[in-house]
């Protein structure tokens, strides 16, 4: 489900919420460090499929030997040899019953659950992107009210005051006047030390300070009913993905553990050089061997590990049960959560309606002298109060949206179309899954690629 993310029209500086989510995107190093936890699995893919491959070493060595031989009358035999060796072996595994390419079966779906869990990080990041992009809107919006606020209850007060010195009013009401400003004061205050927590998290989360942030428009449609959200949610959501490839992995090491029990099939050669460096005498030898080697008794330790890896797969299938009731719990959370902050958005935008009149006429009515100072101080107060809950209702509503999307798994930089080079996961395994020496092209390549991912 594609998700388009277009800022409503504003000052050609200011900065929308697609564009912070690229930024928190690029500019995380969550991000970077499990990118390198998947590259670091993805060559264990490499170790593995080498275990199925020929191993060739060399050994080179001198030697020397002293020995001296008392025969009772002297002198005493002494004898002195120097050699030298250079000695080539290979080994091959021939046959394991399947047990290493399981190994490597094993390996490659640890690969595929690591990269689940990457997207699960980046989920992470753009959720906390969200939020503090809303939240500093919130909080940027409120220390504007907050300022407002002052402004009129600064004019409420003078206007009090010349109403005293008219005679109009008592001191009462001047004192009412003067708390109510005091009391807007230190809300505003309050109002901008929240702005302040509100921008340093968002130069956490996003990766630079925030300017003016747009209003964001409408998020693209979420389904309509919490059924096909969950299903979404069941069939995308990275949690489950990584659950059931865990269970994968446990049906895998079952299989590897039984092919443990069973003999192995090994060919091993040897050519080697040797020389007598006093009398320059040399020669050669070389040796191939078939071996065929499997357990006898091992004190119950295998036994025990057959049982161990059917409990592990137990252990898998009911956490698969209770990832996917977690999810189901978290979607239809999210899901009630848009359609209440929705409700709240409505009835807010109502309540301010309705408290801005109702401020109006206390306020004409005080000018008649139908209403106390403190009359309208309280409306004026239940004005405020108004607009900053509608103020809240729209900052939640977008931030349920985005919960709700991220419950279902569709909370990542392909699927909201961010304007980022989306990194391919793959990339790096296709270099490294033949396990390429450091000799030949590929591996180059490879070493290449490292340096500059170290000079970044």
């Amino acid at each position: 489900m594609g998700l388009a993310l277009i800022a409503m029209p504003m000052a050609a500086t200011a900065e929308n919420l697609g564009q912070a989510l690229a930024d928190a995107y690029n500019n995380s190093g969550l991000l970077e460090k499990n990118r390198a936890v998947l590259k670091a699995a993805d060559e264990d893919g490499a170790q593995a499929l080498a275990r199925l491959r020929p191993v060739l070493s060399w050994s080179a060595g001198l030697s020397h030997s002293y020995g001296r031989t008392d025969t009772g009358r002297p002198p005493s035999v002494v004898t002195e040899s120097n050699g030298a060796s250079a000695t080539l072996t290979m080994s091959l595994l021939l046959f394991d019953f399947g047990a290493t390419r399981l190994s490597l079966d094993v390996a490659k779906e640890t690969v595929l659950l690591t990269r689940q869990q990457l997207v699960s990080i980046e989920q992470q990041i753009l959720l906390r992107a969200v939020t503090a992009y809303m939240e500093v809107r919130r909080a940027t919006e409120n220390v504007s009210l907050r300022q407002a606020n002052v402004g009129l209850l600064t004019q409420e007060l003078r206007a009090s005051r010349d109403r005293f010195d008219v005679g109009e009013v008592t001191r009462t009401d001047v004192s009412q006047a003067e708390a109510a400003l005091a009391a807007s004061r230190s809300g505003l205050t309050s109002a901008n030390g929240a702005l302040i927590q509100a921008r340093l998290e968002y130069e956490a989360a996003v990766g630079h300070t925030p300017g003016t942030l747009a209003p964001p428009s409408r998020l693209g449609s979420v389904p309509d009913s919490e059924q096909a959200a969950i299903a979404i949610a069941l069939q995308n959501h990275p949690s489950m993905n990584v659950a059931r490839r865990q269970v994968t992995i446990a049906e895998l090491q079952i299989a590897a553990t039984d092919a443990s029990l069973k003999p192995s099939l090994n060919l091993s050669g040897s050519y080697g050089l040797e020389s007598d460096l006093d009398s320059e005498a040399h020669g050669r030898k070389g040796s191939v061997s078939l071996g065929l080697s499997g357990p006898i008794y091992s004190g119950g330790a295998l036994a025990s590990q057959q049982r161990q890896a059917m409990l592990n797969k137990e252990q898998t299938l009911a956490n698969l049960h209770v990832v996917s009731q977690d999810i189901r719990q978290a979607v239809g959370n999210g899901f009630s959560g848009v359609r209440i902050a929705q409700a709240a958005t409505i009835a807010g935008n109502e309540q301010v309606s309705a408290a801005k009149v109702a401020f109006e006429g206390v306020r004409e009515e005080a000018t008649l002298g139908s209403r106390t100072t403190l009359d309208v101080l309280t409306q004026e107060q239940s004005l405020l109060d108004a607009r900053t809950t509608y103020l809240s209702a729209q900052v939640d509503e977008v931030l349920a949206r985005y919960e709700l999307l991220s419950a279902m798994g569709l909370l990542t930089a392909q699927d909201l179309k961010l304007n980022v080079d989306i990194y391919d996961p793959a990339a790096y395994y296709n270099m490294v899954k033949n396990a390429p020496i450091g000799i030949s092209k590929q591996g180059r390549q490879l070493d290449s690629v490292l340096r500059r991912i170290g000079k970044n």
